[in-house]
């Protein structure tokens, strides 16, 4: 490449890609996404990948993208900024120049690349205006579906360089939903064309560097949990990291027998069985309402659900108080699970406010729908979801859900644990159905039921005789045996 002194010529060594690598550079996809077991070269990539559309392209503008400033210092600015020889003393030896207060690196040729985060909604702000040719999102996993829609609608332009997305993933974080239904499971709504979208898996095996450099490192990983282990190891986007409900299962095998599945068909309730609605509210951000049959033996069932969300419009909508319990009542007006039916309400206590003016629940009153006030206690909450979840020897649950409540099938699993309380999920997950499910749960409480594992005999310190013990996952997470 030339310099800016045209008697010289400075040539830079981009090193050699793996082979997921150079596919990761071939694929011309409008949103390509890379990655899956830790370790498999993503930041390497991201940034060759950068450097050579900047030099390709005269003018070309792209950004990178990572959930905070110091990962974007220590991931990308620094290695980039040294590849570049951006703080050579001798400005005829830099490929490029580095502007710490703009934040972005500015290439001979009128190709620049910009740094940016995005740690939170209000973050999402700032990209109003700016408009790029490529992006990057590294580590998207990290962000929301609400921040990658938003950042993304800076790719545009009238120039001819590609508009493309590139990202890169591993299993886990609050995208895990948005990014595995892409990416991994390929299901699209409306309006997303399944053409746009490829997924290049990376596996750390792949990173012949880092092998060479750190040979332990799978053995580190192979020493982990089996969910993590999966996860880390093998990116298996079917386990996630960090999973707070981790037994929860759908398995579409079993959705006739009830077993070893909490996703089940939906059925003819029977009249006798009563009736609950659980219910979150929300207006600027989503609401859930849950309906539930409990039978004879006290097992819970999500019959029906009515889901409100700004960030996936095609699975919910955006209503005032006085038209969500409107649409509440109607419902249970015409359906024909609910009508003319006794129906009992739970709800959030934070719903009926102070006594200084009309409460939400005096809204929903007013329209008929009556709550009373949910237990708020978070872990105990969780812990009866726990409890209800837990498979007995014969694969039998205390609660089940119907395939049509999509809100419930789609945000449970997606439930990580809260980094600051261990005993929590992560409030800043899309926990909506979470939590009017635990006020259910809290209003209709059961003892957690031990049930018995086989293990080999000689493996159990604890009953080395009969090779027999005693377990329960939902204990397990909360007691140490």
């Amino acid at each position: 490449m030339p310099s800016d002194d045209s008697s010289n010529t400075i040539t830079l060594d981009l090193g050699t890609p793996n082979p997921r690598q150079a596919e990761f550079f071939r694929e011309t996809a409008k949103n390509v996404a890379y990655g899956g077991a830790r370790g498999g070269g993503k930041s390497w990539a991201v940034q060759r990948k950068a450097v050579l559309l900047a030099l390709t392209y005269h003018g070309i503008k792209l950004m990178i993208v990572r959930k905070t400033y110091p990962e974007l210092i220590e991931n990308h600015i620094k290695p980039l900024r040294q590849l570049l020889q951006c703080g050579h003393s001798d400005k005829h030896q830099r490929i490029a120049s580095y502007n710490d207060q703009r934040k972005e690196i500015n290439f001979p040729n009128g190709s620049c690349i910009l740094f940016r985060y995005c740690d939170t909604d209000r973050d999402v702000d700032r990209y109003q205006g700016t408009e790029v040719d490529v992006l990057f999102l590294d580590e998207a996993t990290q962000l929301s579906e609400h921040q990658y829609k938003a950042i993304s609608a800076c790719v545009r332009g009238v120039n001819d360089f590609p508009k493309r997305i590139y990202l890169t993933c591993n299993p886990g974080g609050q995208g895990h939903g948005w990014v595995k239904r892409l990416f991994v499971d390929r299901r699209y709504r409306v309006g997303e064309d399944s053409s746009d979208y490829a997924f290049i898996r990376a596996g750390v095996r792949d990173n012949s560097a880092l092998m060479e450099a750190d040979p332990d490192y799978i053995k580190r990983l192979e020493a982990l949990p089996p969910k993590q282990r999966k996860a880390w190891l093998d990116g298996d986007f079917n386990i996630l990291d960090g999973q707070f409900f981790e037994e929860f299962t759908d398995d579409p095998s079993h959705y006739d027998d009830h077993l070893w599945t909490h996703v089940i068909r939906s059925f003819e309730i029977p009249a006798d069985w009563r009736v609950y609605r659980s219910y979150d509210y929300g207006y600027a951000k989503p609401f859930s309402v849950g309906w539930w049959a409990i039978d004879y033996d006290g097992v819970m069932y999500r019959i029906l659900e009515m889901y409100g969300c700004r960030e996936t419009p095609n699975e919910g909508v955006r209503w005032s108080p006085s038209k969500q319990f409107a649409e509440i009542k109607r419902v249970e007006r015409e359906h024909p699970f609910l009508r003319g039916r006794n129906i009992h309400g739970v709800a959030d206590p934070a719903i009926w406010g102070d006594a200084s003016g009309i409460s939400i629940a005096d809204v929903a009153a007013r329209q008929g729908v009556y709550f009373d006030k949910g237990n708020n206690d978070r872990i105990n909450g969780w812990a009866q979801m726990h409890y209800r979840m837990a498979f007995d020897d014969h694969g039998k649950s205390m609660m089940y859900i119907f395939d049509t409540c999509k809100a419930f099938i789609r945000t449970i699993p997606e439930m990580i644990y809260s980094t600051t309380r261990p005993e929590d999920l992560d409030t800043s997950m899309e926990d909506h159905v979470a939590d009017e499910s635990r006020y259910m749960c809290m209003a209709h409480m059961i003892k957690p039921r031990v049930r018995t594992v086989d293990v080999p005999l000689g493996d159990d310190p604890l009953n080395q005789r009969t090779g027999r013990r005693k377990a329960d996952p939902a204990i397990s997470i909360f007691t140490k045996v």
